[in-house]
């Protein structure tokens, strides 16, 4: 087991200075936010006051300005184009008890699982023989899932290959490590470590993690930079929205950001931001205690998306297909696709995946609906994993972003990955629909060199060529 220590550490989360911020800012005036607004549309992240004033924003004239100046920015910066992921749950042993996860240690009805080496690979061609070529790898808390099992296991994905298909990129959601411990995990190859802090709210998270390793909240608080300083540059941190105040934890993501960009000169590469959902045999996800309605989960987005420009967005499978559609264009900039969250669940499907599962799905249509849609809405999916794979991670990722490459190359990349699906794994159906999209993007590139660099591969990938990229 990794020893907790935690002395010396102070929250860098100032509670009573966010209260303050979320009261003075209340009734802004329109001016003050256009302001506001204008200053993220030149790709400058937003202070806390800023972000507390759009926050505060109750008039529908200015929410719809706040949706307007996200969707202005996400153009941007990132075009059209969609990440796409799935989730897989390696193991679901935990000895954490919070109070809202079905995985928690005091549930009985849990099925605990553990996914063996065959069985892994059975999972990552089960995933691979859909079209999934990144994964985000994830973990309960458990001594058993040890740094070396989380690195062993993510060689073996890697390793792990069916037809044309792999796994170009593994990121990692597992417990806090120590500082060797990340760089164990990290000799693996991994891209993004995610932790979530589930809430910025100390009294709120003593509460409702009453007992295990994460009952410590400075530990937790403190994980990513213990990744920092093993190496690992590529960060996502998120809040589970419903523990406590929405506009709170809102406050918590941008100071966490703050904290990590003042102190390692870049802040996490994605922000994520789930609602609560049902899990079995969970009460407090059946009744969030600070539940969020629909509209205040659309505005949260698009500040989000203002406050901290070029933070990638994550959007689970956990909220509903009309939700998901609507927030894509405020900002979002990653999502999860055919997703299933019970271990050992895209290979043998069971009807009992709910007590496997840490909660319930909202979006539970395949990797090739989703793609479809996607095309069918304007956007672009995106497999690319060419950023992490050249080592434009943590200040070369910074480099290439803040000029606009990031639109200028990813958007490219994101032609050729879902190039290789329709040929390799596309409906009749997707297949129209995304060379409809990607004659839509050609149409509108403006770099010729580019574009011609970019048809020349496209080529390519029709005779059979993969894994080009930008």
């Amino acid at each position: 087991m990794v020893k907790i220590d935690t002395t010396g550490l102070e929250s860098f989360i100032p509670e009573q200075e966010i209260f303050s911020l979320l009261e003075k800012t209340k009734n802004p005036t329109k001016s003050r936010v256009k302001e506001i607004i204008a200053k993220s549309l030149d790709k400058n992240r937003l202070s806390p006051e800023e972000t507390a004033t759009l926050i505060n924003c109750e008039d529908p004239e200015l929410i719809e300005e706040i949706y307007d100046g996200a969707r202005t920015l996400k153009q941007k910066i990132y075009g059209n184009r969609i990440v796409l992921f799935a989730p897989l749950y390696v193991g679901n042993e935990c000895i954490n008890d919070c109070a809202y996860c079905g995985f928690r240690v005091s549930n009985k009805e849990t099925h605990r699982n553990t996914l063996t080496m065959d069985q892994l690979q059975e999972e990552i061609e089960a995933l691979e023989s859909l079209g999934h070529k990144r994964l985000i790898m994830v973990y309960g808390e458990h001594p058993m899932y040890s740094p070396e099992f989380i690195r062993d296991t993510v060689l073996k994905t890697y390793a792990t290959k069916v037809g044309k298909g792999e796994i170009r990129r593994v990121n990692i959601n597992a417990a806090p490590l120590d500082v060797e411990g990340f760089k164990t995990v990290k000799s693996a190859g991994i891209g993004t470590y995610q932790i979530f802090q589930e809430t910025y709210h100390q009294e709120t998270y003593k509460k409702y993690h009453p007992s295990g390793p994460k009952s410590n909240y400075l530990w937790r608080l403190y994980g990513l930079d213990r990744a920092m300083e093993a190496g690992i540059d590529d960060l996502g941190i998120g809040a589970l929205m419903g523990l406590f105040d929405w506009r709170f934890e809102v406050m918590g993501l941008l100071y966490h950001t703050i904290h990590l960009e003042n102190k390692y000169k870049v802040g996490p590469h994605t922000i994520s931001f789930p609602r609560i959902e049902p899990a079995n045999n969970t009460d407090l996800a059946e009744n969030p205690p600070m539940g969020v309605s629909d509209d205040d989960f659309k505005k949260l987005v698009a500040i989000l998306r203002l406050a901290v420009p070029y933070t990638g967005l994550i959007l689970t499978a956990r909220e509903p297909i009309e939700i998901r559609n609507v927030v894509m264009s405020f900002g979002v900039s990653q999502i999860d696709a055919g997703s299933s969250i019970g271990v050992g669940d895209y290979s043998h499907k069971d009807e009992d995946a709910f007590k496997k599962s840490q909660f319930l799905l909202g979006d539970q249509r395949s990797l090739d609906d989703v793609i479809r849609e996607l095309a069918t809405h304007g956007f672009i999916p995106s497999f690319c994993t060419a950023c992490y794979r050249l080592g434009r991670t943590g200040e070369h990722f910074m480099e290439f972003a803040i000029p606009g490459f990031v639109k200028k190359f990813c958007t490219p990349n994101a032609i050729l990955t879902v190039s290789e699906y329709v040929y390799d794994y596309g409906s009749p159906e997707t297949i129209k629909a995304i060379n409809a999209q990607i004659q839509r993007e050609l149409d509108n590139f403006e770099d010729q060199k580019i574009k011609k660099e970019l048809q020349d591969k496209l080529v390519r990938i029709a005779n059979g060529e993969r894994d080009l990229y930008f």
